[in-house]
């Protein structure tokens, strides 16, 4: 007599951002079922890239490095895939000059061909990720998968082990529908705003190459998308500093848009926007960073909340988180 096989178990990610998709990535690879829920229209978080007419604009991250080789492991793939490709190495500041001895730190700074939402559509090939799906509270139960999760549509989706990659206000929120305390000095973590510009160019544009200034009194980046090679169209992202956007972020739409355009005017040079849209960013960057990778309560291990507020507030950051938290829940169940 054969003893039947116990099925996979399910593993419910919330945020499909980069965190939440090398969970998912790893945990499959693992074995176990895997479903990922996000309120956007589609993957990626701060992996966004934006079309404007023929112009394409990354809009969160710009760009990434890579400091470890966990990390570079997963980066020499997405290069030998045809998705990620090296940009340069060290960007200008506002003067045009090199930031860093000697032009640079001499770390590549890598983009993605078609824009940064391409790699996250590529980790999200083969997943079951569910966009349109906002989740409304946690709980948990007593039956044989402990872990509910409420989504807006009132339908309730179960599974044995939870990852939650939120930012950590909304993770707080949905954790208290489920009992879960989390250490106070995590949940009142609070981030850094940005109100972005994205304009499309009727010609190039000022930014000196390669195409980016991380330098700059007002401004956290400015990218010049065609020359970072992902747009057809001249065409600029430019993220204003935190004081500036906290400054600004109660402005009406078109009050915060046109201060913008004019604090931008500099790396416009002679161009005119033929088009341009502003870009409202309230959790772009945490303030404080958690020791560890990620976070699990010491009684409940089916638990892990990941994201960049852990491993650090880069690309890099988030996906170790992603992949620690899944490494974690997957010993657990």
């Amino acid at each position: 007599m054969t003893t039947p096989s116990r099925p996979p178990r399910r593993v419910a990610i919330v945020g499909a951002g980069l965190a939440g998709l090398m969970a998912a990535r790893d945990l499959r690879a693992r074995g176990l079922d895997v479903v990922v829920f996000d309120k956007g229209r589609s993957p990626g978080g701060r992996l966004a890239t934006r079309r404007i007419g023929d112009a394409r604009l990354d809009h969160g991250a710009q760009f990434f490095t890579v400091r470890s080789e966990a990390f570079g492991t997963h980066v020499r793939e997405w290069v030998d895939a045809g998705v990620v490709f090296e940009w340069c190495r060290g960007f200008t500041d506002g003067h045009g000059n090199q930031a860093g001895d000697g032009g640079g730190d001499g770390h590549p700074r890598y983009a993605v061909h078609g824009g940064m939402n391409a790699l996250a559509k590529h980790l999200a090939r083969d997943l079951d990720v569910r966009c349109d799906s906002l989740v409304f509270s946690l709980h948990r139960g007593d039956g044989p998968h402990p872990w509910e999760v409420k989504l807006d549509d009132n339908s309730i989706h179960h599974a044995d082990a939870l990852i939650v990659t939120c930012p950590l206000p909304q993770t707080f929120s949905l954790l208290v529908s489920a009992e879960v305390a989390m250490p106070e000095v995590l949940w009142r973590t609070d981030y850094d705003r940005t109100l972005s510009l994205l304009a499309v160019l009727d010609r190039p544009s000022a930014v000196p190459a390669p195409g980016g200034v991380q330098i700059d009194p007002s401004f956290t980046f400015v990218a010049d998308n065609h020359a970072k090679g992902i747009s057809l169209l001249p065409a600029v992202t430019v993220h204003a500093n935190p004081e500036w956007s906290e400054q600004h972020w109660e402005d009406d739409p078109v009050t915060a848009h046109d201060a913008l355009v004019e604090l931008a005017r500099p790396y416009l040079g002679d161009a005119v926007i033929v088009e341009s849209q502003l870009k409202r960013w309230r959790f772009a960057t945490p303030r404080r960073i958690w020791p560890d990778a990620h976070w699990s309560p010491d009684d409940l291990p089916s638990l892990a909340v990941a994201g960049d507020a852990f491993a650090g507030p880069r690309v890099e950051g988030a996906a170790l988180s992603g992949i620690s938290a899944a490494a974690a829940v997957a010993a657990a169940v």
